[in-house]
């Protein structure tokens, strides 16, 4: 009976990825294209998230010992790929990335193994708005819902339960609403109304002194004013997902840094340094093209579309072992 469960949930998966893969090609005009495991070391081309992470690194025998590093994403990557292959404004690309996070903190929502949609789409500097940002994530959202009724099409016993929009609020209004919890707790409340979300501004400091979540300076522009009267050109996709009864983030994405912007936002995060690097000398000098992108999490998606507990259910990597007795003995398989 496991097997065929598993068999089951596997096929199902697939599903859910071909879905999706073909909306999210239709809705942004992407192209698939093939991307790096690994990238050199000191090249600026992987991403830091909260900088405070340690990637996987390896000597190459081959190149005289020096070093690689196993990706965290491509968010810097994609970008010097468009400029490489001539990506007009309005155009992009997408990539099935896979990567090492060895920092996760293990619960059912996280995993050292991270799987993602990377995308990067190439755009106008007249673009660089908020109304440019939100009919991004709008599109993205009718992707994801039109996946979801593919999936409850195929599967009668799994029923819709996105909102038929997505909403969207600023990090500091989410702050003003709910300034007695954490980002975290402000995130679950506000989903729990909403169903979906896109929380604006993640990266800056809030009005508390503090930021929302942490974001690197060298990608997402968490920067400008935007049409708000507040700050940040990116954010979060968050749905409530009730067989966990809390928010699981999707995706995170925004519109890119510009030379002017990354400037100020290294100075911010006190890491002037990171101008020299090659990746950061080509934005520096207005070489890479102006565009917006983010990662949209495969394994997260799939365990909410399917109705998962646990993102072992959909994805696998490395659990300790009592909890996969623990599981089991719930009826929770990991692959």
């Amino acid at each position: 009976m496991r097997h065929k469960r598993i068999l089951e949930t596997e096929k199902a998966i697939a599903f859910v990825k071909e879905s999706f893969e073909k909306s999210l090609s239709s809705k942004l005009s992407l192209v698939k294209v093939s991307s790096p495991l690994a990238v050199m070391e000191n090249t600026g081309l992987n991403d830091d998230l909260n900088g405070v992470e340690v990637p996987v690194s390896f000597e190459l025998g081959w190149l005289n010992g020096q070093r690689a590093v196993i990706v965290h994403s491509l968010a810097k990557w994609k970008r010097l790929r468009l400029k490489e292959l001539e990506m007009k404004p309005g155009t992009g690309i997408w990539t099935d990335m896979r990567a090492l996070r060895p920092d996760e903190s293990y619960s059912p929502l996280h995993s050292i193994y991270v799987d993602q949609w990377d995308w990067e789409q190439s755009m106008k500097p007249q673009d660089r708005n908020l109304a440019f940002l939100k009919n991004t994530v709008k599109e993205l959202y009718e992707g994801l819902k039109a996946t979801e009724e593919a999936i409850c099409s195929r599967y009668p016993d799994i029923h819709p339960i996105l909102p038929e929009n997505i909403y969207f609020i600023h990090a500091e209004m989410l702050l003003r609403r709910y300034p007695e919890l954490t980002p975290r707790q402000r995130e679950a409340n506000i989903t729990r109304i909403h169903g979906a979300v896109f929380i604006i501004g993640i990266g800056g400091k809030l009005s508390n002194g503090e930021v929302h979540d942490g974001r690197a300076p060298d990608y997402d522009d968490w920067s400008s004013a935007n049409d708000d009267g507040f700050t940040g050109l990116n954010g979060d996709i968050v749905f409530w997902n009730p067989i966990l009864g809390d928010a699981i983030e999707i995706s995170s994405m925004g519109i890119r840094v510009d030379a002017k912007t990354l400037r100020k936002q290294l100075l911010i995060n006190e890491c002037k340094e990171k101008a020299g690097l090659p990746f950061h000398r080509m934005l520096l000098n207005d070489e890479l093209p102006q565009s917006i992108g983010g990662g949209i999490g495969q394994s997260r998606v799939c365990m909410f579309m399917l109705r998962k507990k646990h993102i072992g259910e959909v994805q696998v990597s490395i659990w300790p072992e009592n909890e996969k007795t623990l599981l089991r003995e719930q009826g929770i398989f990991l692959l």
